[in-house]
């Protein structure tokens, strides 16, 4: 199961809310039943260390395998040292052998033997010697880098035609990217691997999907049937229109509204606390944004972004664009065209971190200003006070902005920002083909006593 948001609090005991992982990845069973290596690929944060966990449990409870994850993030220590790499991989086996398999399972000693052969050496032992065929799961594949990566795989792929009974039955690899290149790292090294593939007897490609909608409300519904409060209709199509089913998402949303707000525990949660609990993320940029945001100043990223954002990115070709494959496995676009943004708060979060620089030199307005007598906002008005300081100084702030192209829309957006800080909302829409970027401005004001 997959643990997800947790409720603690005055009267409430730590609770855990679940979803089973093995439905994410349908067809793994399938090709591991017939012998098949092949590769699961999925942005961070998204659960694929959690569903592999489980299904190698999973298969191993079956009886018929002996089934194993572990993960190769320390080989990335090791460079180009081959050796220590191994070392550190079979390290990382034996460590999950320890903590997940029943000792007949286990392998024997690690033994020596030349760098670049010490891995499928102790692999042949180990199938040779275990009651079961292995299945392997390399989690954290990417996180071995040039000849290291190149040693590993050429290992596995030398030792295919042996298995089950010399080398492991199935072998999963697991990363940020999909290896169908076979690109040193993850991080943007666009050195190729060889000429030849070093793991060309791979089957598949598997791309780990969101949560459905059916998922989050699942998700959901476990707080209201533990605790008794309901999340209302709006609240729930709202928190998955905002996420898209990201899975940090949808749980870093649920968190905020359960324990974060304040709110009376029996009370609704309703639209309002979702928009707020939204703020309340993007203000935070905890880590898992941060780590995005960081990358938004990668040159690959922005070629890729900056006409996204412009709408002018026509999708040309973009199936094999490694800038936009990269820019797609990081998980800041959807997995398939158009090119759009995955999902409205990474839209939120990426325009707000680009338009810091002008948000910070952007006169201070208050927008009770433009606050017409029925209480609307007058947005004309506020368009004609922000022609001046555009006049002005609308050069320099472009100049400061990291992507030109869409320097000015930036600088207004910015500008919109400021102005509905803590009271009402700019959302955006990035016009895909069309070169432009629409935007909604929502204030909040009460007509015929009814809020609008």
């Amino acid at each position: 199961m997959m643990r997800y948001f947790n409720t603690t609090g005055p009267c409430r005991v730590d609770q855990h809310y679940m979803l089973p992982p093995e439905p994410r990845l349908p067809e793994a069973p399938k090709l591991i039943d017939r012998g098949q290596y092949f590769a699961v690929h999925a942005p961070r944060r998204v659960g694929k260390t959690t569903t592999l966990m489980a299904l190698a449990r999973s298969l191993t409870a079956r009886g018929k395998f002996a089934a194993l994850h572990f993960s190769c993030e320390t080989g990335e220590l090791a460079t180009d040292d081959i050796s220590a790499a191994e070392s550190l991989v079979l390290a990382a086996i034996r460590f999950a052998c320890e903590d997940h398999l029943a000792p007949d399972l286990h392998p024997p000693e690690w033994t020596d033997a030349e760098p670049g052969s010490r891995l499928s050496a102790n692999l042949r032992a180990w199938s040779r010697t275990c009651p079961r065929p292995l299945a392997l799961f390399f989690d954290e594949i990417d996180a071995l880098r040039g000849n290291s990566l190149r040693a590993v795989l050429r290992q596995l792929r030398s030792g295919f035609p042996s298995r089950p009974e010399a080398f492991p039955h199935s072998v999963v690899l697991c990363g940020l990217r999909d290896v169908r290149d076979y690109k040193a790292a993850s991080g943007g090294d666009p050195t190729h691997l060889g000429t030849s593939s070093p793991f060309n007897i791979k089957v598949a490609s598997l791309r780990l999907a969101d949560f459905s909608e059916g998922d989050l409300r699942a998700l959901y519904a476990q707080h209201s049937d533990t605790t008794g409060q309901p999340f209302e209709e709006a609240a729930l199509e709202r928190a998955f229109e905002l996420s898209q089913g990201q899975p940090w998402l949808v749980n870093s949303l649920a968190r905020e509204m359960v324990e974060e707000l304040g709110l009376d525990p029996t009370a609704p949660i309703a639209r309002d606390h979702v928009e707020e609990a939204k703020e309340r993320l993007i203000l935070a940029r905890a880590t898992h944004l941060d780590s995005l945001v960081k990358r938004l100043n990668e040159d690959r990223v922005r070629r890729v972004l900056e006409p996204v954002i412009a709408g002018a990115y026509t999708g040309a070709g973009d199936s094999y664009d490694d800038d936009m494959s990269y820019v797609r496995d990081l998980g800041l676009l959807t997995p398939s065209a158009p090119a759009r943004v995955a999902n409205p708060i990474y839209r939120e979060v990426i325009v707000r971190v680009l338009s810091a620089f002008a948000e910070d030199r952007v006169p201070v307005v208050d927008a009770r200003n433009f606050v017409l007598p029925d209480g609307r906002i007058d947005l004309g008005c506020i368009l004609e006070e922000f022609a001046e300081p555009w006049r002005e100084h609308g050069e320099e702030l472009a100049a400061g902005m990291p992507y030109h192209e869409v320097a000015p829309q930036l600088v207004i957006m910015a500008y919109l920002q400021r102005i509905v800080n803590g009271g009402g909302y700019v959302d955006r829409e990035y016009g895909v083909g069309r070169g432009r970027i629409d935007l909604l401005m929502r204030w909040p004001y009460e007509k015929s006593g009814k809020r609008n």
